[in-house]
């Protein structure tokens, strides 16, 4: 008996938060919005959608900030268009969404791919960013490095994207046996005891809403091309001769299996602005949710520079 098809509706997760499709760079993303104040967009990782940051939704707005989560394009409810899973279109999608929210700047938070678009939209639009804080995502001209120079590190740790290049088998292989891949590759990058029960049957759910699979797994094989054409050339021409200006936090875990902490310490030379680091001990990849109070108490506290 075949399983069923995932709804949209799998991801419009009720809470103290509302729900809206926001229309910016041509492309209908869904936002999760709470709270009153300066805006601080929140943007998620692979395998997740925008509900791995509801614990900060809620904890940042209670500090007094307008927190907005929203789903990249091609996850959860947001569009799923057939082009466009390259940085230099993620970060028009950034900056189109902070206008579309009415604001003139915002704060960015981002994990995983969500980092990539912080770092890419804070250097290539840095009039719109006013704060910037990445978790467990290096610099890419950082992951460009350490890709040759640490083959047995960082590229052994990168190693999915060389099997994601593939036509249609790593979609196939995602979604299969209700996503279990989706679970362990949650419990491969992640620290001790993640992920819990729901929240794996969340992803593994997400993941399988019809385009999810074939448009997440998009980011990364252009992450990989890139390394060898002249549009990932021209992405890290300009993040050479634009450092990032604003002030920016970084957050890492120490056990974090996907992206090293030694690939992520030196992201800071790319940055002219004010910068902290910090290196969490006990957790791994998957940051708001295997120590949510704590990286809540760090972007709130930060963000009174």
């Amino acid at each position: 008996m075949e399983a069923t098809v995932p709804e949209i509706s799998t991801v419009l997760v009720d809470g103290p938060w509302q729900h809206r499709d926001i229309s910016a760079n041509g492309t209908r993303l869904h936002v999760v919005e709470s709270g009153d104040g300066p805006l601080v967009l929140l943007l998620h990782g692979f395998p997740q959608f925008w509900w791995a940051w509801r614990h900060q939704l809620t904890g940042i707005a209670a500090a007094g900030y307008r927190v907005v989560a929203a789903d990249l394009r091609g996850y959860g409810a947001s569009d799923k268009p057939p082009r466009g899973y390259d940085v230099f279109t993620l970060s028009d999608d950034v900056a189109g969404l902070v206008r579309a929210l009415g604001e003139r700047d915002a704060v960015i938070v981002g994990h995983d791919w969500g980092g990539v678009a912080g770092w890419a939209t804070a250097a290539l639009f840095p009039r719109l960013v006013r704060g910037l804080v990445v978790l467990a995502m290096p610099h890419p001209l950082r992951i460009r490095h350490e890709m040759v120079a640490s083959p047995r590190g960082q590229g052994a740790s990168a190693r999915h994207l060389i099997a994601f290049q593939l036509p249609w088998r790593p979609e196939r292989q995602l979604v299969a046996d209700d996503a279990a891949d989706v679970g362990r590759l949650l419990r491969l990058w992640g620290g001790p005891g993640y992920p819990a029960a729901e929240v794996e049957h969340r992803y593994r759910e997400a993941i399988r809403i019809p385009g999810v699979a074939h448009s997440s797994l998009e980011y990364h094989r252009w992450a990989f091309r890139s390394l060898f054409r002249p549009d990932g050339a021209r992405f890290a021409a300009a993040l050479r001769r634009r450092p990032v200006t604003a002030p920016t936090l970084q957050l890492h875990g120490r056990l974090d299996r996907c992206m090293l902490a030694s690939t992520a310490q030196g992201s800071g030379r790319y940055v002219s602005g004010p910068y902290t680091w910090k290196l969490l001990d006990g957790v791994g990849h998957f940051l708001p949710e295997e120590a949510p109070d704590i990286i809540t108490k760090e972007i709130v506290s930060w963000l009174a520079f």
